[in-house]
């Protein structure tokens, strides 16, 4: 009997790196990671009842480190058809230091690494053309900084075109102003974004890049795109949501020992995107994530045991309930599934 299709399509976008970090005994431990590969991660592992239904757009090179890279995708859950390997190319590394309350700081290596070129090779056509057949196409800041200006245009002309064919788009913002030429650059390039995305996920500290100094100016700024569903995290502290015609502030659930942020917010994306493909109510699904979040935080490195991420959309799974009924997600026909 041949399995049923998954019920949604998701595609994120982005930088997957070698990822070391230093452990108690003072040796290195090698993982990858990068924050949109992290929600990519979570989401499969939080929705893989739904069977594979995650694939990473990325570029890696031809080497032994790329080739783990991948594989260790594909272990956990997350497709690879739409990553290119491009010759004589490597993946980018960073090295997490973490401090005695958990916050971490990264150093990074990845001025020449293959993402920049992930729109550029002769395989990108096809990989922008076949977007247009996911439900939800996810990305952040990190993955737009990081490419080269001609990739990176690209990227959003397709992204435009399929938003508005009914695709939804999801971005973080996720600033790292090291990566970007300018604030300004930043800005304009989040604004674009803003003009076709479904939905926008940012924190506090982040809105600064928009001139915005408060949650509630930030949701005034905010009006001007009156078709995202905002979702504004400030750690620790309830997150504010613009949706469903109200605005919300949802508390974290508290954490008594945090080991390690990594992922923290990436994760947190993962299960609130999830649960609005799955219909849940964006407070529940903001709920859902704060409780994935602070179970990640309890332990190192990006992606966390599978045994210690809470379960929390089984019951929607098991249920079939409200699938993709309250984010207004576009009705899906057989020849999108066949894409």
């Amino acid at each position: 009997m041949t399995a049923s299709p998954p019920p949604f399509r998701v595609a994120l976008i982005g930088e997957c790196m070698i990822e070391l970090k230093e452990t108690a005994a003072g040796a290195l431990s090698r993982g990858f990671g990068g924050d949109t590969f992290n929600t990519a991660a979570y989401m499969a592992r939080l929705g893989a009842r739904l069977g594979p239904f995650v694939d990473y757009v990325s570029a890696v090179g031809d080497d032994r480190f790329s080739s783990e890279m991948v594989a260790y995708w594909n272990a956990n859950g997350v497709g690879s058809r739409l990553t290119a390997a491009l010759p004589n190319r490597r993946p980018g590394l960073y090295f997490i230091t973490v401090d005695a309350s958990g916050e971490r700081r990264f150093t990074y290596w990845r001025g020449e690494a293959a993402v920049r070129d992930a729109f550029e090779t002769d395989g990108a056509a096809a990989v922008l053309a076949a977007l247009g057949g996911y439900d939800l196409v996810y990305l952040s800041g990190v993955s737009l900084a990081v490419l080269k200006p001609g990739s990176r245009e690209r990227l959003l002309a397709r992204l435009e075109a399929i938003a508005a064919t009914g695709v939804a788009i999801g971005f973080d913002c996720n600033h790292r102003p090291a990566l970007w030429e300018s604030e300004a650059e930043a800005r304009a390039v989040w604004e674009r974004v803003f003009g076709f995305a479904r939905f926008v996920l940012t924190t506090v500290d982040e809105l600064a890049t928009l001139d915005v100094d408060s949650v509630e100016d930030g949701l005034a700024r905010f009006a001007a795109w009156p078709q995202i569903e905002l979702v504004i995290k400030d750690g620790a502290a309830p997150c504010v949501l613009r949706a469903e015609g109200e605005v919300l502030r949802v508390p974290a659930i508290p954490v008594e020992r945090v080991v390690d942020t990594t992922a923290a917010g990436d994760s947190f994306s993962a299960a609130y995107l999830l649960g609005r493909l799955l219909g849940a109510p964006a407070e529940a699904s903001a709920r859902a994530a704060h409780a994935v979040a602070g179970a990640v935080v309890q332990h190192p490195g990006a992606i966390a045991p599978a045994d210690a991420t809470p379960d929390v959309f089984a019951e929607w799974i098991a249920e079939g309930r409200g699938l993709r009924r309250a984010a207004g997600f576009r009705p899906r026909t057989s020849s999108d599934r066949e894409t």
